[in-house]
């Protein structure tokens, strides 16, 4: 296991949710070998998010976002730079928001001490397998932006 984890967050059976694990398969097979990182797919993760970050030094999750932003919008935040939308409760058991999670990661001690998220504004979560024209065009530069941050030249 690396110390570093770069992540993908969503559900790709729902449109435009399912951008992070596509940007992160994406960054995967252009890194290479040499980028010394754990690349996963956590879906929907719920606590098991916090399994996927124990004993990490370093963690990059890329989510779909709902930030009132035009669609295709890309922005980077720390957990302190960000509310969550919701009151903190998951809506069942399996899904408490990543931001619970963390809080969680850290009153247990095991929260890594970097955690950068990238967040994109989806045009459409709906049924339906694919991403919007928006989000497809602009792959590229999703991808260049967590490989620069990866690389630490964001």
């Amino acid at each position: 296991m690396n110390d570093v984890l770069v992540a993908g967050l969503g559900n790709p059976l729902m449109g435009d949710e399912g951008i992070g694990p596509r940007v992160v398969e994406l960054l995967e097979q252009r890194a290479g070998e040499a980028v010394h990182a754990d690349f996963l797919d956590l879906g929907t993760p719920g606590l098991a998010l916090l399994h996927a970050i124990s004993g990490r030094r370093r963690v990059l999750l890329v989510d779909c976002a709902m930030m009132g932003a035009p669609p295709g919008t890309l922005r980077r935040f720390t957990p302190q730079d960000v509310r969550t939308a919701t009151d903190g409760r998951p809506g069942s058991p399996h899904e408490p928001d990543v931001l619970a999670v963390l809080r969680l990661a850290r009153e247990l001690g095991d929260c890594p001490s970097e955690v950068v998220i990238f967040g994109i504004q989806p045009e459409r979560v709906q049924a339906g397998i694919g991403l919007s024209e928006v989000l497809e065009a602009r792959l590229d530069e999703y991808v260049a932006a967590v490989a620069a941050e990866l690389a630490g030249t964001a």
